[in-house]
């Protein structure tokens, strides 16, 4: 039985851009992540080791948010790519990385990247 483990809103204080104020300053960055594994031994055994332990999904999330990036597309690939190496029995991966009030001549509520 194939079903999904989500992680929606997990906030963080990063250093990711293009511009130098960025990098120096900061900014607030959200992202969410939904995955796809086989359920059944998990819905079955109720037993935490036949799941997909999400607090360790979580732990790569924040070490990937660490490190600074330029783009928002290399912050989504390098989760992404860590969760598909740390955590084999996902079978699909969805990552948003969301930049919080981006450097734009007007107002906006975000930039978004979607892996």
């Amino acid at each position: 039985m194939t079903g999904k483990v989500e992680l929606k809103g997990m906030r963080f204080k990063a250093y990711h851009g293009c511009l130098d104020e960025e990098r120096r300053l900061g900014n607030e960055f959200v992202v969410d992540l939904c995955g796809e594994y086989d359920m059944d031994a998990a819905a079955h055994s109720d037993d935490v080791g036949d799941a997909v332990d999400y607090s360790e999904m979580y732990r790569v999330v924040r070490e990937e948010m660490e490190t600074p990036s330029k783009l928002l597309e290399n912050v989504a690939f390098r989760i992404k790519s860590r969760l598909q190496k740390e955590f084999p029995a996902l079978t699909s991966i969805c990552v948003s990385v969301a930049k919080k009030n981006p450097p734009v001549e007007g107002t906006v509520d975000w930039s978004k990247i979607t892996l």
